[in-house]
């Protein structure tokens, strides 16, 4: 798993990652400053800097956000986006990974 998030905390989201002990569970953490880093940056630029670190394709990757222009510009690339209003609970990541599922499920039948 991979964090990619703008946050006017960054030092505060990643004590956050570690209190609950899941900081581990990342290969990368792409936690910049909002205020530091310009509105313009798009999550596709994390999404390419997660790619060239792990080597994982794009259509391997499920993305959950709150903001409907990241999903949008993000799914563009061929993530599978998926929108949650109040952050991710367990019934969005369950509806978020079903749709992965599936949308993995007829990719590979197509190849």
């Amino acid at each position: 798993m991979a964090v990619a998030s703008r946050s006017p905390t960054p030092d505060v989201a990643k004590l956050f990652l570690q209190t609950l002990d899941i900081s581990s569970l990342f290969v990368t953490q792409e936690i910049f400053e909002s205020r530091t880093h310009k509105s313009e940056t798009h999550k596709t630029d994390h999404f390419q800097r997660i790619h060239a670190t792990t080597g994982v394709p794009f259509t391997s990757m499920p993305f959950f956000d709150d903001e409907d222009r990241n999903i949008h510009a993000v799914s563009k690339m061929g993530v599978t986006s998926i929108l949650v209003g109040n952050g991710v609970n367990l019934k969005a990541l369950s509806q978020g990974l079903s749709e992965f599922s599936r949308k993995s499920a007829s990719s590979s039948r197509r190849v």
